[in-house]
């Protein structure tokens, strides 16, 4: 799925595309995605001028000129596409919904497995929708810190992993970056949250915003389905240092991975963490 810098990414590769720009059609190939669309979707957004693009944890938010925003969520498989105008395209099966501007550009929702979800509401909804009310801070906003974070997970008594998992204590950092900044923090998956120090905590959210810059600096990570909305790939995953590296060393390791195994593979919660034991205390 998606993270917080493959959707970043997206949401910066339209955003020169939509800015100003005017919704003249959209056509919707289906009725639903994940959820049903929104029934007044086609009135709140067509003949309407965008105004701004922005991201709100795994969500692109397309805020339009009468305050309507216009919520797109990837899901498993999404991905949004743009035509240049007058640029001649094949249409395919799971095209499920085409955004066609004023300039002759064309936006195209593309979903095989309709796990994304599209939906409009206002703008004085942001706060209080059921899609972003329980959603904790963004990682890269001065809203997390991390006193925040320590005095978030004080009295959780789940790991440390599974804690940056969970969209209400901070959004968007997802499996393969969670496992990513928890190396580089030195700090076992594992580990209590309680048990870990202020230090710790705020060595762990300069690893977490470290990590988060640099896989949207790399357009993000190309696991599956993800592409940008240009159809070029993410290179992120080149640079992994733990994650989907079973059995491998660790970067600047000296150890003897034919004697210690090497970067571990656990499962919580139904994902597969990635660590270093001797290097992750």
């Amino acid at each position: 799925m998606p993270e917080l810098p493959e959707v970043e990414t997206v949401m910066r590769g339209l955003e020169p595309v939509l800015n100003n720009n005017h919704i003249t059609k959209v056509t919707l190939n289906r009725s639903d995605l994940r959820i049903p669309f929104t029934p007044t979707l086609k009135d709140d957004v067509e003949n309407q001028t965008i105004h701004s693009i922005k991201r709100r944890a795994k969500y692109i938010l397309i805020h339009f000129s009468n305050n309507k925003i216009l919520a797109i969520h990837l899901g498993m498989s999404g991905s949004m596409l743009i035509l240049k105008p007058n640029e001649l395209y094949e249409a395919r099966v799971h095209d499920h919904v085409i955004f066609d501007m004023k300039d002759g550009a064309r936006i195209i929702y593309n979903d095989p497995r309709r796990f994304g979800m599209i939906f409009t509401l206002n703008n004085d909804e942001m706060t209080s929708h059921k899609a972003f009310a329980h959603l904790g801070p963004e990682p890269l906003s001065n809203h997390f810190s991390a006193v925040y974070l320590k005095d978030k997970l004080k009295s959780k008594k789940s790991s440390i992993k599974q804690a940056l998992l969970d969209q209400t204590n901070v959004v968007g950092v997802g499996n393969i970056y969670a496992c990513e900044a928890l190396y580089k923090a030195g700090i076992n998956p594992l580990t209590p949250c309680p048990k870990i120090s202020l230090a710790k905590y705020e060595e762990l959210v300069r690893c977490i915003c470290e990590v988060l810059r640099g896989a949207i600096a790399a357009g993000g990570s190309t696991l599956k389905d993800f592409r940008h909305a240009d159809g070029e790939l993410g290179y992120f995953q080149h640079n992994f240092a733990v994650y989907d590296r079973k059995g491998q060393a660790c970067p600047n390791c000296e150890c003897d991975v034919t004697k210690t195994g090497g970067i571990e593979r656990i499962v919580q919660s139904g994902r597969s963490t990635f660590y270093c034991a001797r290097k992750q205390k």
